[in-house]
């Protein structure tokens, strides 16, 4: 864990319609850090508070109580550059079509890049640089119309709109959802490479617990706008008395394993990974086979 993190919540609270007889508390007292490169994900029941929270990252939502800092910049701050903040820390949304509005795949990719300032060669560049990282052609697709875009591919073009501006933070909301799974798979493979070799920071909600397994360092479990509990996939996934006492979903390989427990084999239930998992089972078969 290095010495500063690069986005840090503390003590966070937010009431939606305040004073109001449809008043709200959405989050009471929430408290995160992530360092440079980490992948993190953040889940937890419907109306636990994530999606509030996340708005929170690039100052679409201000704090009304507590403190949000990013990159040593306290988002409370009313002088706060808050165009420069949303260079550094991308936001996808659930919901694609939210984020697309030009007719143009190319155009909408660069329209953040040309709001920049930006030379129209490096424009051109960093939407080329962006549609090839999340797998769409360049030139097949820069000038087809977005309106008949897949559900995947229009994930992936507002990725890229996203990505167009090189943010040092990107934050999804339940990026996969919706999505089949073969466009899902491809989605979390170019959102690990981001991490992995594009070292970008990447926070993300998430109601399946396959794709946070397979992509998080870290887990932070939110329930009804509070910290429940906080922990690396195995710390989480492989206590089973956890799992139970907060009602948290576990990955399908962690619910085999498990079951082969309570019938009396030896298995690592910290192994949740995939090829993990597999080496268990096979050495479940062989020892019958014995």
């Amino acid at each position: 864990m290095s010495e500063f993190p690069i986005l840090e919540v503390k003590d966070l609270h937010h009431i939606y319609m305040e004073k109001t007889p449809l008043e709200h508390k959405a989050l009471s007292g929430v408290s995160l850090r992530v360092d440079k490169g980490e992948c993190i994900a953040i889940i937890g029941h419907t109306g636990s508070g994530k999606s509030t929270l996340i708005q929170h990252f690039n100052g679409l939502m201000r704090p009304q109580q507590g403190n949000v800092i990013v990159d040593g910049q306290h988002l409370s701050n009313p002088k706060l550059d808050v165009k420069a903040l949303r260079r550094k820390v991308g936001l996808v949304f659930q919901n694609p079509e939210d984020q697309i509005f030009e007719k143009l795949i190319g155009d909408d990719i660069a329209y953040g890049p040309l709001k920049m300032g930006l030379p129209l060669k490096e424009v051109r560049d960093r939407v080329k640089w962006a549609m090839e990282l999340v797998g769409l052609s360049f030139e097949d697709l820069k000038d087809r119309a977005a309106y008949a875009l897949s559900g995947g591919q229009k994930r992936k073009v507002a990725l890229a709109g996203v990505l167009a501006l090189k943010p040092e933070i990107l934050v999804l909301d339940e990026p996969t959802a919706g999505l089949d799974p073969r466009s899902r798979q491809e989605l979390l493979e170019q959102i690990l490479q981001l991490n992995k070799k594009e070292n970008m920071t990447v926070i993300f909600v998430s109601h399946n617990m396959e794709e946070v397994a397979y992509l998080a360092n870290r887990i932070y479990v939110l329930a009804e706008g509070r910290n429940l509990i906080e922990g690396t996939p195995g710390n989480i996934f492989g206590n089973s008395e956890i799992l139970a006492k907060h009602h948290i979903g576990a990955p399908q390989t962690v619910e085999i394993l498990a079951q082969l427990k309570e019938r009396g084999y030896s298995v690592n239930l910290n192994a949740y990974e995939i090829e993990a998992a597999a080496k268990e089972l096979v050495s479940v078969i062989q020892s019958n086979r014995r």
